[in-house]
């Protein structure tokens, strides 16, 4: 056919079907897994708090278990005060709710722990003087979390949605998360309107399933059913579904 010959169907063809072929293949490892013997250990990544006396905070995304992992990502928020010699894990699991517990999770657990054998990225990080102010910020919010006994993959409220949560109380994290981060729209309360999580701009969403956002840290972003589509002019990358955000000369899933 005469529009199969055209260059420029090939340009944007070959590429995207590269990208979705390593996400598919990367999240076909992780499906096959069983969760009971899926690695939850530390991918080496974190800062040891033995040699790192000083306030940390860090925000980690890894792709979701199972068929999840095809579409988004598991993220969590990892804090250390200055001079502690361990890291506190915040996040949002949903078997936790289905056995009657509270959605968030509060443990010592490795800060940079695989997600069922998938390995994390560093997706925010502040360190140094004034975070242990912001730490209890975060301590704040994330016992405060309004969904406690809620929880749905899609739209959300999801772990995503409580990442989102709490970085918009402490917007010196300037968190822009994954475009993979299904829920990470979904806004508490019923709002339609909110600061971005980075708290560098607005988005508007209804129930997570239909939005628009505009920020400094994350550009501008179209939500339609929980799939992100976006640009972000300040670090030069597009964001897509699945794929997730694709930087200048790097390819990347998850952030």
């Amino acid at each position: 056919m005469a529009w199969m010959r055209k260059p420029k169907f090939w340009r944007w063809c070959i590429p995207l079907g590269i990208v979705l072929t390593i996400v598919l293949a990367g999240v076909a490892r992780h499906s096959m897994a069983d969760w009971r013997t899926a690695s939850r250990e530390s991918a080496g990544i974190a800062p040891d708090p033995t040699e790192h006396s000083e306030a940390i905070v860090q925000v980690y995304a890894a792709r979701a278990y199972s068929w999840r992992g095809v579409f988004g990502v598991h993220t969590w928020i990892a804090v250390k005060p200055t001079d502690a010699l361990e890291f506190t894990v915040y996040e949002v699991t949903g078997w936790r709710v289905r056995y009657g517990s509270p959605a968030v999770a509060i443990s010592n657990r490795p800060a940079d722990g695989r997600w069922f054998d998938s390995v994390p990225d560093i997706v925010a990080e502040v360190r140094g003087e004034g975070v242990d102010e912001m730490i209890a910020r975060v301590d704040k919010a994330a016992r405060n979390y309004p969904y406690m006994n809620e929880y749905r993959v899609w739209p959300g409220p999801n772990s995503n949605t409580f990442i989102a949560h709490v970085a918009r109380a402490v917007p010196e994290l300037k968190l822009d998360l994954p475009p993979t981060a299904i829920g990470k729209d979904f806004l508490p309360g019923g709002d339609v309107v909110a600061k971005t999580p980075s708290g560098t701009g607005y988005q508007f969403s209804l129930f997570g399933l239909l939005g628009v956002m505009a920020g400094e840290e994350e550009g501008v972003e179209l939500n339609v059913l929980g799939l992100t589509f976006g640009i972000d002019p300040k670090d030069l990358a597009i964001k897509l579904p699945l794929a997730g955000r694709l930087e200048a000369g790097r390819i990347g899933g998850s952030s």
